[in-house]
């Protein structure tokens, strides 16, 4: 494998266009000055606060324009960072915006302080009047209880960058300080980076290959463990205290209650994935173990594939037709609306020294989405893209419906349509499956890419995050030590006898970074629940169950989670959708024997 490139070194065709959000840095500073401008003349028309529904419904518009446009400056400094974490200036230029940001959302804190106090009556005539601002007004009705003090909640506002050190600290011990060098295997020396083991090493062909890289890359891990483990203290203490600012007697409840969901939904998706889906995929990776001949699984044994010879090379023309194919059932519209991503430069696939691990999709209200992600050209890369993808769809649909203020859905279902994408994919495969081999190769990756991420990976990061939050709710502590103890004792829950977890595998913890955005881990396993529901739906009856997806997709956050899951029918009240989805899963996997005893 070649060296990895800097930024500098890949090819300008193949990253993004942030020229769509401003076309050179003197439209970016012209826009900064309209911000603080416009923020200043906010504070000064609604302050004192006006008690009549015109009046705030107009302050609503006001705040909304503000904040598309902080969005939008935001996203043109955060997007190169996370591309080139490296970059003084790029850094540099985010840390300004990010302190200028903090003192304007502490001038502004007023706005919803005030909305606080406002009597229901009033909200609710705002919310009748404006449609496009009433998923933001439900917000601030419920949580009405919680509100601070205004001059506490300018003290928050203010202090954002600094609450929010852990995550960029994480982010810059990644990106610039650790070192992880190169390993041997087969005799040959191979260059080794953070991005590279996550992308392609852990899912190498090549046993020796893939422990040699696990075994390096925990090495340069473990020597970090300590300081990253400090800031995760940090940033889960610092989420306990303004829970308990805000009258909360459990940081979970706090961290849950703007996703608009239950304790018993939260600890059921857990749960019940821990008990039920664990004997399927422990079975599989056996399955797995027995065909490759290997003398144990190991962590690093978990995401190879079934069949190394049906591991496709893909170039990303070649992923565009396979994933317009797949959500065309969507209609042509949707497939146009995808196809943008191929001819306006939303993604940025390059692999380069600096980048952020892992993918995101993010989107400035007005512009277009912008997707992250380091292509592999493998089949893996193209799960990755068409995920990505559905969150692109979800966001361009929801814009056009929503406003400002009421786009984005809860973060309980907003990995749905990123799922449901990747079970299109997967009936696209399938459909044009030659063979036998063939087949069993595509419902190998619908294991192995979609569930084993969304139902595994970050189901046990979900599991990790219960046991530290319940730790800080005892008003007990932890260091490195104790979240490798609990990381490694959810890992031996799941997994088993079917899985020898190697020296390592404990420090798992240390690769994800959503352990820095509240309970967002368990989401993808819930959000995968809807899109599994409503994709049988589809199977069912094509033309209503696209036309469902399509509705739910609009949603935004005009309705609750629990609402909007009902109109793309599935009752996520019961545990029953998430039983049905691993029996879907248990079907899968028996499937896969069934073939391979016809293989052989």
């Amino acid at each position: 494998m070649p060296a990895i490139p800097t930024r500098q070194e890949v090819d300008p065709a193949l990253t993004w266009n942030l020229a769509d959000l401003y076309p050179n840095e003197e439209a970016y500073a012209a826009a900064t000055a309209e911000y603080s401008r416009l923020a200043a003349d906010f504070a000064a028309k609604y302050q004192p606060w006006p008690t009549d529904a015109p009046a705030i419904a107009s302050a609503l518009d006001d705040y909304a324009t503000i904040t598309v446009l902080a969005d939008r400056l935001g996203h043109y400094a955060f997007l190169p960072q996370a591309a080139d974490g490296t970059d003084a200036a790029i850094n540099n230029r985010l840390n300004a915006l990010s302190t200028l940001s903090a003192t304007i959302d502490g001038e502004l804190s007023f706005f919803t302080a005030a909305l606080s106090t406002t009597p229901d009556a009033t909200l609710q005539e705002v919310a009748n009047n404006h449609p496009e601002h009433a998923g933001f007004l439900r917000h601030i009705r419920a949580q009405k209880a919680a509100a601070l003090d205004p001059a506490a909640e300018k003290v928050l506002a203010t202090l954002a960058p600094e609450l929010d050190a852990p995550a960029s600290m994480r982010t810059q011990a990644i990106a610039r300080d650790m070192d992880f060098g190169t390993f041997t295997a087969h005799g040959k020396e191979y260059p080794l980076s953070f991005v590279s083991y996550e992308e392609t090493y852990q899912k190498h062909p090549d046993t020796e290959i893939r422990r040699a890289a696990y075994k390096q890359f925990n090495a340069t891990l473990a020597k970090y463990q300590n300081v990253i483990a400090t800031g995760y203290y940090n940033q889960v203490a610092k989420e306990k205290a303004i829970a308990t600012m805000r009258g909360y007697d459990s940081v979970i409840d706090y961290l849950l209650a703007d996703q608009e969901v239950t304790r018993d939904m939260f600890n059921r998706q857990i749960d019940v994935i821990m008990t039920d889906l664990a004997p399927v995929m422990r079975r599989y990776e056996k399955f797995v173990r027995k065909l490759w001949g290997l003398d144990h699984t190991g962590y690093t044994d978990l995401q190879i594939d079934i069949d190394p010879e049906y591991s496709p090379h893909f170039t990303i023309d070649e992923a565009k037709d396979l994933i317009l194919n797949a959500v065309s059932v969507l209609g042509d519209d949707y497939r146009d609306l995808i196809a943008r991503n191929f001819t306006e430069a939303w993604t940025d696939y390059p692999a380069n020294i600096g980048k952020e691990s892992g993918a995101f999709t993010s989107m400035a209200y007005g512009v277009h989405p912008y997707i992250m992600m380091s292509w592999a050209g493998n089949l893996p890369s193209v799960y990755t893209l068409v995920h990505e993808l559905g969150h692109a769809g979800q966001m361009e649909l929801s814009a056009k419906a929503q406003g400002p203020l009421n786009w984005m859905p809860s973060n309980y279902s907003v990995e749905s349509p990123s799922t449901f994408h990747e079970l299109l994919a997967t009936e696209e495969l399938l459909r044009t499956a030659s063979d036998k081999r063939l087949r069993r190769f595509a419902l190998s990756r619908l294991l192995n890419d979609t569930y084993f991420h969304n139902f595994v990976t970050h189901l046990l990061e979900a599991a990790f995050q219960r046991e530290v939050y319940t730790l800080i709710d005892n008003g007990e502590s932890f260091d490195a030590a104790k979240l490798n103890e609990i990381k490694r004792g959810v890992l031996t829950k799941f997994w088993g006898d079917a899985v020898q977890l190697e020296p390592g595998a404990e420090l798992t913890w240390m690769r994800q970074t959503h352990y820095y955005a509240g309970l967002y881990s368990y989401t993808y396993s819930a959000g995968l629940t809807i899109s599994t529901q409503a994709f049988l739906k589809l199977r069912e009856d094509p033309k209503a169950g696209a036309q469902n997806w399509r509705n739910f997709l609009t949603l935004g956050d005009s309705v609750p989670p629990i609402e909007a899951a009902r109109l793309a029918g599935v009752d996520i009240t019961t545990d029953a959708p998430l039983r049905n989805t691993i029996k879907f899963l248990d079907d899968t996997e028996r499937e896969i024997e069934a073939l391979s005893a016809e293989i052989d």
